[in-house]
């Protein structure tokens, strides 16, 4: 089977909230042997290095030395890195600049920055407009997160891009040999039936590719029936879509995505719809 991510993206300010994300990147590119790409970006901006240059030189400094840790981390750990430092006064801009100048299939970024006035959404904003507008799929780290190793959770509805979802969730599953847990989440019992067979076609899927897969149709919240199952199964990586359209802006803000991934002690994939190009169900 072909691997799955080919061109990772690890972005990171290398704060104490970075921690996770780092180490994920780390892992992920020593376990598929590949290289690491890595941004690391400066919030600056020509009006701010005119009237305060000491201070922008200052930043550049810290910058260097965050870049010389980065590097030894890698080492460290047998892991070639490509580490590129971009300003811009949007740090996500940067990231999403980076990840499409870099053909990236996945970038994989931390949950939270730090405490601020925004310091009680789920998410933190800078992350929040990264998965918004990455064009790739997004690997969000909570701080104490680990590499999975017991079960992949996948969440997903019965409509096309619900297989398509499934069907990544399932190359996860194989590329890492783990089996699968799927949780298809509706409303109400009506919709139970069409739920409960969609799950049935997707374990026929997981199943013909040779991952053990277990599933199930819930009635409730989505958000909370997905965090519910995850702690079920002791899955310890969540793999989900946005609700509807390929970019998550607008579905993001309140939206179930956004819940889980606050909410989840582990590691959630969120997936592109553009990014499906070549991935059949």
């Amino acid at each position: 089977m072909a691997q799955l991510f080919t061109r990772l993206l690890l972005a990171t300010e290398h704060t104490p909230f970075d921690t996770g994300a780092e180490a994920m990147a780390i892992a992920l590119a020593q376990r598929c042997q590949l290289p690491l790409a890595t941004v690391l970006p400066l919030v600056s901006n020509p009006e701010y290095e005119a009237i305060a240059p000491q201070l922008a030189a200052q930043a550049e400094q810290e910058a260097a030395a965050k870049i010389a840790q980065l590097r030894e981390q890698a080492r460290a750990a047998g892991v070639s890195i490509d580490l590129r430092l971009r300003r811009g006064a949007e740090p996500y801009q940067e990231i999403v600049e980076e990840a499409t100048a870099q053909g990236s299939d996945v970038i994989i970024i931390r949950r939270r920055g730090k405490r601020s006035f925004l310091a009680n959404l789920l998410v933190g904003e800078m992350v929040t407009k990264v998965v918004a507008h990455a064009p790739c799929h997004v690997l969000i780290v909570p701080r104490e997160a680990s590499m999975w190793q017991k079960r992949v959770l996948v969440a997903a509805e019965a409509t096309a891009q619900g297989r398509q979802i499934v069907a990544t969730a399932i190359a996860v599953a194989a590329q890492c040999g783990l089996p699968l847990h799927l949780v298809s989440v509706v409303p109400d019992e009506a919709l139970r039936l069409p739920a409960a067979a969609f799950v049935i076609e997707m374990l026929k899927l997981a199943q013909a590719q040779n991952v053990e897969a277990r599933g199930e149709a819930r009635i409730g919240k989505p958000y909370r029936e997905i965090l519910a199952a995850r702690a079920e199964c002791q899955a310890d990586l969540i793999v989900m879509g946005s609700r509807g359209e390929a970019r998550l802006a607008r579905a993001l803000i309140g939206g179930v995505a956004q819940k889980v991934m606050g909410l989840a002690d582990q590691p959630v994939l969120v997936l592109n719809f553009l990014m499906f190009q070549g991935i059949s169900p």
